[in-house]
């Protein structure tokens, strides 16, 4: 069962406020629940817009979490202290939606005052977008899923090659 003696809230060197193991946590463990206002993907689409319109890159504002085909979780709110689980590309828990609800578990087992993370699982689309700053071995420097994150690897090469090619051109 959940417990708040689980975490606490402090600053992160990832980035701003982050969520710490009180304790050692077991693998498989029932961490947190991610809450919020259950909304339509439309109106997720729509406050995200704004709320982006709104934030700079060095806080982050758009806490929309997919529940469902249908449904998003907006945890903008106070009382979500999931909310301040940063990103990581080598991360220690996992989300899964249950009972209506997300909820945060640990994969492996998170030292005391170790950080809680979980992949966001972003989109590669739209990667420039969500730079990481997760510091971890498997970090290609941007928030995307892992299942995406070779195309993104290739992705990136191809880039660094066509740059390099221009450069040699100028010299």
């Amino acid at each position: 069962m959940a417990s708040d003696k689980l975490y606490k809230i402090t600053k992160s060197s990832t980035h701003g406020k982050g969520v710490f193991a009180l304790r050692d946590i077991p693998r498989d463990t029932k961490i947190i629940e991610y809450i919020g206002e259950k909304i339509t993907k439309k109106e997720s689409e729509r406050r995200s817009v704004a709320q982006q319109e709104k934030a700079n890159h060095k806080t982050g504002a758009v806490y929309m979490f997919e529940l469902s085909k249908r449904y998003d979780i907006d945890g903008n709110v106070k009382a979500n202290k999931a909310r301040r689980i940063n990103h990581s590309c080598d991360p220690n828990c996992i989300a899964y939606t249950e009972n209506g609800g997300i909820w945060i578990y640990s994969i492996r087992r998170i030292q005391k005052d170790e950080e809680l993370n979980y992949d966001y699982g972003f989109s590669i689309d739209h990667y420039d977008e969500h730079p990481c700053r997760c510091s971890s071995k498997k970090c290609l420097g941007y928030i995307v899923c892992r299942p995406e994150r070779s195309k993104l690897k290739r992705r990136l090469k191809k880039i660094e090659k066509k740059a390099a090619k221009a450069q040699a051109k100028k010299k």
